[in-house]
């Protein structure tokens, strides 16, 4: 091989060599930044492929989706003097891509550190040095992690505006084993206690029901003979009515006879009252004599005798002769 050839071929590996390291990748969900000579420099990259100055330039991809950083691990004294220890606490960030820049240049690329691990630590701290054991792992348990989120932005909103707090978990704290285990006791006779309580609810509901069905059936029965009675009180209101009627209908029907009555007897004597004058008398004097005689008649019957108990009854037969 010539000198010629070997020059080419080392210029050939020399170029692969700067285009592997001149050429880098940005993934997407992230933003390259560049350090030149330990400066950061003021461009950046969006995801794919791009070219740099090899072995004077350097790159780091910051993620600006939604990322979970973990803290492991962090101590916590309380305000009775208790050592307690969390071991993960999940904070869920992002980043926006027009702030990296600034975020990248004010707290590195390893911003999360300072902006996130750090203040984790310290809120923590400062959580259970003003709260004892007690609030810290049962009654306030539950408050940490919106607690920690509050105070992570509100840090954020002046330090670093383009990273924002989206969720804090927090896992229970390790506490000393024989404490955990009194609470553990504790657990069980509350859990005894509570079962307890919930069978007295649920007899005093079974007897409240039982009442309540009682009171149910009493109201039903009342009901029932209520509707009974006014219907009874109605029969009896519909029959007095009935009765009231029939009495009304024939008290005017007595009165209208009784009226009538007494018109007729009325118009008689006004009608007699007309009629007792001395020629209607003497013909009721004649009527009467007439009504009262008897006349025989018979072949053997010498002669008509009439009997009468008038004194003019001799007249008559004399009368009667000729």
């Amino acid at each position: 091989m010539g000198l010629a050839e070997i020059i080419l071929v080392v210029c050939v590996a020399l170029a692969g060599i700067i285009v592997n390291f001149a050429v880098h990748k940005i993934d997407e969900g992230h933003i390259g930044v560049y350090y030149r000579g330990g400066a950061l420099l003021h461009s950046t990259s969006p995801p794919g492929f791009h070219m740099m100055v090899p072995f004077l330039t350097s790159f780091r991809s910051v993620q600006t989706t939604l990322q979970t950083d973990e803290v492991k691990n962090v101590p916590c004294g309380t305000s009775g003097g208790v050592m307690i220890y969390f071991d993960r606490i999940e904070v869920v960030n992002i980043l926006s891509a027009e702030k990296v820049y600034d975020v990248v240049r004010n707290y590195t690329a390893d911003y999360d550190k300072a902006l996130i691990f750090n203040k984790v630590h310290h809120e923590l701290n400062q959580f259970c040095s003003a709260h004892n054991l007690q609030e810290v792992y049962i009654e306030l348990f539950d408050q940490i992690d919106e607690n920690l989120k509050k105070a992570l932005q509100l840090d954020l909103v002046e330090m670093a505006p383009g990273l924002r707090i989206q969720a804090v978990r927090v896992t229970k704290p390790k506490i000393p084993e024989v404490i955990r285990k009194n609470y553990e006791s504790m657990e069980n006779e509350k859990t005894k206690l509570l079962i307890a309580h919930q069978h007295q609810k649920v007899v005093e509901k079974e007897a409240e029901t039982d009442r309540k069905k009682a009171i149910i059936e009493a109201e039903k029965v009342a009901q029932v003979t209520k509707i009974q009675l006014d219907q009874q009180i109605m029969e009896k209101e519909s029959q007095k009515r009935v009765s009231e009627i029939e009495d009304t209908s024939n008290f005017a029907r007595v009165k209208s006879q009784a009226d009538s009555e007494f018109y007729r007897a009325n118009k008689e004597a006004e009608a007699n009252k007309l009629k007792l004058t001395p020629a209607y008398l003497e013909l009721i004097r004649y009527q009467s004599i007439a009504s009262t005689n008897k006349i025989y008649f018979g072949n053997d019957i010498p002669s008509m005798f009439v009997d009468s108990v008038a004194t003019g009854s001799k007249v008559s037969n004399k009368k009667d002769q000729k």
